[in-house]
């Protein structure tokens, strides 16, 4: 059962401010993680406050998604991708809604290495994770990176499956995504973008 709490101290100035607030009224840094843009060009010392932060508004509620959705964020800009994936798979568990979480949970289940180096069962629950994002909302980043695994495991092992990587491709076109989300997506997987991508 999620713990529901109005209001926290603020990650970066430690000012009491809502949960709500898109940002601290004080010093303007966000006070919930949402999206991995948030925490993509914040300076690695800042992104440790921040989960410090978060790791202190979680021992008193551990339930709370959006927190552990926080915490996550910052766990997987710092490549500590176990507590990534323990992190928003909390979430997931209090939110089933949030399709990033299960997207970003897959993402750090490579553990900043290649789809091709991965185990099968690995591999089954990414691609659980992201069907589940998919179902949910369904994103052009979201495909390309589904895309991305059945090329790199699949397509690079000489193994058929369906769909196959182009047709994902397809999909993630039709959905739409921007250049900077591909660099995005591949900076935080850790891995060079394969030509076709």
């Amino acid at each position: 059962m999620s713990t529901n709490i109005t209001q926290i101290n603020c990650p970066s100035c430690g000012a009491p401010v809502e949960i709500s607030a898109k940002e601290c009224e004080f010093c303007h840094g966000p006070v919930i993680i949402s999206t991995f843009r948030s925490v993509y060009e914040m300076p690695l010392p800042s992104i440790n406050k921040y989960a410090t932060a978060y790791k202190k508004e979680l021992a008193s509620s551990p339930d709370n998604p959006e927190l552990n959705n926080s915490i996550a964020m910052c766990y997987l800009k710092l490549k500590l991708y176990t507590k990534a994936v323990q992190g928003f798979e909390l979430a997931v568990a209090d939110n089933i809604d949030n399709s990033e979480s299960y997207f970003y949970a897959a993402v750090a289940l490579l553990n900043g290495k290649k789809a091709f180096l991965a185990s099968r069962n690995t591999i089954d629950k990414i691609e659980e994770y992201i069907n589940a994002a998919i179902a949910i909302e369904p994103k052009g980043i979201y495909y390309l990176f589904f895309a991305y695994i059945r090329y790199d495991y699949y397509f690079r092992k000489h193994f058929k499956i369906e769909p196959n990587y182009a047709e994902l491709l397809r999909k993630a076109n039709t959905a739409g995504y921007s250049r900077e989300d591909s660099d995005l997506l591949f900076d935080i997987l850790s891995v060079d973008k394969p030509q076709d991508f």
